[in-house]
């Protein structure tokens, strides 16, 4: 990145699972950052590492709250917003909550950003706005219904950032993730990501759940991807490359027992008893997308994205951090 100047970013959910890495690794890069988080799905052992840091600044705030938003954009040159409620599973069982979070809370961003003048406003948007679309590789402009209130929110984040770009001059990057797992993500809850809980599980010898027959398929993204992304969106002077949405991915698809395949492989080698561990399988998961590929040419061809990590050379770095970090 360039730090031909120091910059200030702030990371909305920056004590989150991609937020805290976004944040060692700007940091690490010499910027200023400022974590804007209310902890209810991020953790202060993320941000362990960076508390003492003088470039860090947290603020424990809500974006639900405006003028907690107005607080965190102030003198902020970049904006990465992170914060959201994520999980389809969890939309569906409270969709209020998190429509406020994900929507007014985003609007509150929004128009915090705007008026704080910040230059570049780059959000976390999703894979599930892809809805029921049948095609496969996922192409940025073309779309189906959403599935999930989850989903709904994901792109209604797209349609206002679209508005703030149009009608304010607000700079927005939206990128469209798609399952993003690595470090730091979170193995426990009852909305825990697949992979993290799944590793846990076999680190202990239980035997993980697979919704339906394991052969739902997912462009597994590994987090220093993700953070390649972010980077490219914050440095891009390419004026064809802003206002735009990305597919934020490998460009690769994997099925889960694939998935399952590779993480006994990798885990056996700290506990040979893991590659015994039985897999059960249970029911399909309501407003689960079947199968989910992105196409990133758009992203490499205007950004310059170049992934390096495949889901394989990323379980390898994820397995190693969680036996070392959850033994």
């Amino acid at each position: 990145m360039e730090i031909s100047n120091q910059n200030t970013i702030l990371i909305t959910g920056g004590a989150g699972f991609i937020g805290s890495n976004l944040s060692e690794y700007f940091l690490g890069l010499g910027h200023k950052v400022v974590c804007l988080d209310n902890f209810s799905t991020g953790h202060r052992h993320n941000l362990k590492d960076v508390m003492e840091n003088p470039n860090f600044k947290l603020i424990e705030g809500d974006i639900r709250n405006i003028e907690d938003c107005i607080l965190a954009v102030e003198g902020v040159d970049y904006v990465l917003h992170q914060a959201a409620l994520g999980s389809v599973p969890r939309s569906i069982n409270d969709p209020i909550t998190t429509n406020e979070v994900n929507v007014s809370g985003f609007l509150n961003m929004l128009v915090a950003s705007k008026d704080a003048k910040v230059k570049r406003f780059v959000y976390a948007a999703s894979s599930s706005t892809y809805g029921d679309s049948e095609g496969l590789p996922k192409v940025e402009d073309v779309i189906g219904k959403p599935l999930s209130p989850y989903a709904i929110t994901k792109y209604v984040n797209e349609l206002y950032a679209e508005i703030f770009s149009k009608t304010y001059g607000l700079e927005t990057i939206g990128l469209r993730y798609f399952n993003v797992f690595g470090r730091k993500q979170d193995p426990d809850g009852a909305y825990a990501a697949v992979i993290p809980k799944f590793v846990k599980q076999l680190m202990s010898l239980e035997s993980p759940v697979i919704n339906g027959d394991g052969n739902y398929s997912r462009d597994f993204t590994y987090i220093d991807n993700v953070i390649q992304m972010n980077d490219l969106a914050i440095n891009t002077h390419d004026q064809a490359a802003i206002n735009i949405v990305y597919n934020t991915a490998f460009g690769d698809r994997n099925t889960l027992n694939d998935l399952v395949k590779y993480l006994k492989v990798y885990l056996s080698e700290f506990d040979p008893k893991i590659a015994d561990v039985e897999i059960i399988y249970g029911v399909n998961r309501a407003g689960d997308i079947p199968h989910s590929l992105a196409s990133i040419d758009k992203a490499k061809s205007l950004l310059g994205y170049n992934p390096k990590y495949s889901l394989q050379e990323g379980l390898k770095e994820a397995v190693s951090w969680y036996w070392n970090n959850l033994k």
